[in-house]
């Protein structure tokens, strides 16, 4: 398993657009794919459904951390962190 934490740049946070292209990218990789949030991240959310992405309520400016695990966890890690680094999608300001 490999897991790293990533600050959430998106101006309107994971709102429906960035959560969908999340959930594709996350759902080309076999390994396990979720990350953790909220108040000492207590919370998991299944980074392959879009309903748990958008239940998890991340706001521009919050920091989660990122799991993959599974056989190819360092490819989606990359990739996932990747796309979330650059806005996914969103214009960052």
């Amino acid at each position: 398993m490999v897991s790293q934490k990533v600050t959430i740049k998106n101006p309107a946070g994971l709102h429906l657009r960035p959560a969908g292209l999340l959930c594709q990218e996350a759902m080309k990789y076999k390994s396990r794919v979720s990350f953790l949030y909220g108040p000492g991240e207590q919370a998991e959310a299944n980074a392959k459904s879009i309903l748990s992405v958008l239940g998890a309520c991340i706001r521009n400016g919050d920091t989660i951390t990122l799991k993959c695990d599974g056989e190819d966890e360092a490819i989606a890690m990359g990739a996932l962190l990747a796309l979330i680094t650059d806005g996914l999608g969103d214009t960052l300001s």
